[in-house]
């Protein structure tokens, strides 16, 4: 069973920057695709960048293409998401999520089996 921990959201203003973490436990098959995914109110799930914890590629949406930057540390179990020049659309709950296989550039949310509860952040104008 995989169990995923966020860390590191809040408050910041527009143009700042935040970084999420995710504690990852559990097998490693299980958790071949990590994503962050966020959830603004009144809005759909949206996945916002992945990586394939093998081969250290990386896919990102174009909201946030250039801006954010996914990344891990395998000694550690942790994943990242660093979020710079943040805009207010940014605002919203962020999720970690893992998925079994390959298809690391998918961000269906029915693909990813295992969730972590989530962090806010708040970006203010």
């Amino acid at each position: 069973q995989v169990h995923l921990v966020e860390s590191g959201g809040g408050s910041v203003q527009a143009g700042g920057a935040l970084r999420l973490s995710c504690a990852v436990s559990g097998p490693t098959y299980l958790t071949t695709c990590m994503a962050w995914f966020r959830q603004g109110p009144g809005k759909e799930r949206e996945g916002v960048a992945g990586i394939s914890t093998h081969a250290g590629s990386t896919y990102y949406s174009d909201s946030v293409q250039g801006r954010f930057t996914i990344s891990q540390d395998n000694a550690k179990n942790m994943v990242y998401l660093q979020m710079n020049s943040l805009k207010t659309e940014d605002s919203a709950i962020y999720y970690c999520a893992a998925a079994p296989g390959y298809g690391c550039n998918s961000f269906v949310p029915g693909r990813y089996g295992s969730w972590g509860q989530g962090t806010q952040v708040t970006v203010s104008s």
